[in-house]
C-alpha cells in the first residue's frame, strides 16, 4: 500500500477545518490532474474560495479505470475472504466515526448545509449504509436449481467489474455511502466522480479507505466536472456499470453516451412529490412532515414533498400552521447550532431558485412567505411557500429543488390520486391519515418507489429507495441496492 502524504500544501481556514486532498486519488496516490487544470470550490455561505481542486478528464479517467481493471482482474479485493471485505469495510466506519467532527465541518463547509445536520443526520446515516453493507459481504450467494436430468445446476453471484460512479452536491458524504456500500461489498472496484461543487469529503473519504486497508485501486476518486470527467466514465470501454444520481436529463444524456458499450445503468434522479394531508389527519404532525419535507437541506432532495396537497376542510387551518412554521424558521450561518437552513449550494442553484420564486408570483399563486434573498452575502433564500396554487403553475409541475411549497386544495379522493399521480416523476410521496385503510389505499393506488404514512423522510439502510417512471431506475439501498452490482452466473454439471 501507497503511503500517505498530503497532497500539495494543507490549506488552514478560519473554521479550523484542515483541508488536506484536493487532487486525484488513482491507484492509492495523490496526482494532479494531468492537464494541470484545476477548478475551485466555493463556500456557498461566504463566496469565497475554500480551495483549489483537480479538474480530472478523459486522461484521468483512463488512467483510474486501469488501475480498478488491474484491481479487479488480479487483484485481492474480489478474491478475498467475504468476511475480510467485510471487515475492512467496518474499519473504514471505525475511521469515520473518530474523525466525525471534522468530516461534518468539511461538508458543512463545501455544501453549506447546518452543522447539527451534517454531524447528526448525513454522517451517521452515511455509517449506518457502509455498516450494512459490510454485514452483506458474506452473504451474498446463489441457488441450487433442480433442473431435468442427471445434472447438478447452481447458480453463482459475482462482482460486475468496475463501476463508475457519479454523485450529485446535495448529500455528498451520504451519497458515496449508498454507492460504495453496495459495490465494494459486492467486490466490485470503483472509479467516483464527486460533484464539482462538493469534492471535499469524498476526497477526505478515499484516504480514510486507503488508511482502513482497503487495496490500492480498489477505490479511485476523479473530481472534475459532467462533460469531461463524467462523460468519460460513461463511455469508458473498462467501465462495467454505471450508478448516477442527478437531474433526468442528465441521465438521458448518459443512457445515449453508454449505449454503444451496453453497460448497465441504475438511476436515482428527480422527484415532484405529492405530501398528502386528509382532515383526519394529526394536523401538528402533519404540518411538522410538510416542513421538513420540502425545506430539509434547502429544499435540495430529490424526494422534497414540494406538493402539499391539503383537504379543503383544513386547508385554511393547516396553511396557517405551515407558513407560521416557514416564516419563522432561522436562516443564517451554517456554522451556528442556532441556524436551521443554510444557502443554496451555488449561485446557479440560487438564480435557478429565485427564477421559479419569480414564475410563481406571475402566474397567479399567493407567495404567503418568503420570496425573497436572505441577507446580502452567500446563496441564501427565504423559506417559501405559496398557497392557491393550481395543477398547471410551473411551480406544480418542475422540480425546482429548492426551499419553496406549492399548496394545493383537494376535495375527492379520486381525483387526488390522479392528479397527484399526474406527473412524469414518481420518487415519493407521503399521506398523513389516521384511518388505516384509507392510508394503505392511496398508498397502494401512488406511482411512487417510497410512500411514507404518517412521516416524511425516514430513511434506513434495509429499506430500497429508487424511483418509477422519469424518477430513475434500479434501486439503492436494501437487499435490492446490491443487485446492480452483481452478475448471475448459472453452472450446470453433468452427473453421468
Amino acid at each position: 500500500m501507497a503511503s500517505f502524504t498530503p497532497s500539495d500544501a494543507e490549506q488552514e481556514l478560519e473554521t479550523e477545518v484542515c483541508i488536506r486532498q484536493t487532487q486525484c486519488f488513482i491507484g492509492g496516490e495523490w496526482v494532479p490532474a494531468q492537464s494541470g487544470k484545476t477548478f475551485e470550490t466555493i463556500d456557498p455561505a461566504t463566496e469565497e474560495v475554500i480551495a483549489t481542486i483537480a479538474e480530472g478528464d478523459q486522461a484521468d479517467v483512463d488512467a483510474a479505470v486501469r488501475a480498478a481493471r488491474e484491481a479487479f482482474d488480479n487483484g485481492p479485493w474480489p478474491r478475498m475472504d467475504a468476511r475480510e471485505r467485510g471487515r475492512l469495510m467496518h474499519r473504514l466506519c471505525d475511521l469515520i466515526e473518530d474523525e466525525i467532527d471534522e468530516l461534518a465541518a468539511l461538508e458543512t463547509l463545501d455544501n453549506g448545509k447546518p452543522l447539527a445536520d451534517s454531524r447528526k443526520i448525513d454522517i451517521p446515516l452515511a455509517l449506518a449504509t457502509l455498516r450494512y453493507y459490510a454485514g452483506w459481504a458474506d452473504k451474498i450467494h446463489g441457488q441450487t436449481i433442480p433442473v431435468a436430468g442427471n445434472y447438478f445446476s447452481y447458480t453463482r453471484r459475482e462482482p460486475v467489474g468496475v463501476a463508475g460512479q457519479i454523485i450529485p452536491w446535495n448529500f455528498p458524504i451520504l451519497m458515496v455511502s449508498w454507492k460504495w456500500g453496495p459495490a465494494l461489498a459486492a467486490g466490485c472496484t470503483i472509479v467516483m466522480k464527486p460533484a464539482e461543487q462538493t469534492p471535499l469529503t469524498c476526497l477526505r473519504l478515499a484516504r480514510l479507505a486507503q488508511k482502513a486497508g482497503i487495496p490500492d485501486g480498489v477505490i479511485n476518486v476523479v473530481p472534475g466536472f459532467g462533460p469531461t470527467a463524467g462523460a468519460a466514465i460513461v463511455k469508458h470501454p473498462g467501465i462495467d456499470k454505471v450508478a448516477f444520481t442527478g437531474s433526468g436529463e442528465t441521465a438521458q444524456v448518459i443512457m445515449r453516451q453508454a449505449a454503444d458499450g451496453l453497460k448497465r445503468l441504475t438511476f436515482e434522479l428527480g422527484g415532484k412529490s405529492p405530501n398528502i394531508v386528509f382532515a383526519d389527519a394529526d394536523l401538528a404532525a402533519a404540518a411538522q412532515g410538510a416542513h421538513v419535507g420540502i425545506h430539509l437541506n434547502q429544499g435540495q432532495c430529490c424526494c422534497a414533498g414540494s406538493r402539499l396537497f391539503v383537504e379543503d376542510a383544513i386547508y385554511d387551518e393547516f396553511v396557517a400552521k405551515v407558513v407560521e412554521m416557514s416564516r419563522v424558521r432561522r436562516v443564517g450561518d451554517p456554522f451556528d447550532p442556532a441556524t436551521e437552513q443554510g444557502p443554496q449550494v451555488d449561485q446557479a442553484q440560487f438564480d435557478k431558485i429565485m427564477g421559479y420564486i419569480e414564475k410563481g408570483k406571475a402566474e397567479g399563486a399567493t407567495c404567503a412567505t418568503g420570496g425573497s434573498r436572505h441577507g446580502d452575502l452567500g446563496y441564501f433564500i427565504e423559506p417559501t411557500v405559496f398557497t392557491e396554487v393550481t395543477d398547471d403553475m410551473a411551480i406544480a409541475r418542475e422540480e425546482i429543488f429548492g426551499p419553496v411549497l406549492s399548496v394545493l386544495r383537494f376535495k375527492d379522493t379520486d381525483e387526488l390520486v390522479r392528479r397527484a399521480n399526474a406527473t412524469s416523476f414518481g420518487l415519493a410521496a407521503a399521506v398523513w391519515t389516521r384511518d388505516v385503510a384509507k392510508a394503505h389505499d392511496i398508498a397502494h393506488r401512488l406511482r411512487a418507489g417510497t410512500v411514507w404514512v404518517n412521516c416524511y423522510d425516514v430513511f434506513d439502510p434495509a429499506a430500497p429507495f429508487g424511483g418509477f417512471k422519469q424518477s430513475g431506475f434500479g434501486r439503492e439501498l436494501g437487499e435490492r441496492g446490491l443487485d446492480p452490482y452483481l452478475e448471475t452466473k448459472t453452472v450446470t454439471v453433468s452427473m453421468s
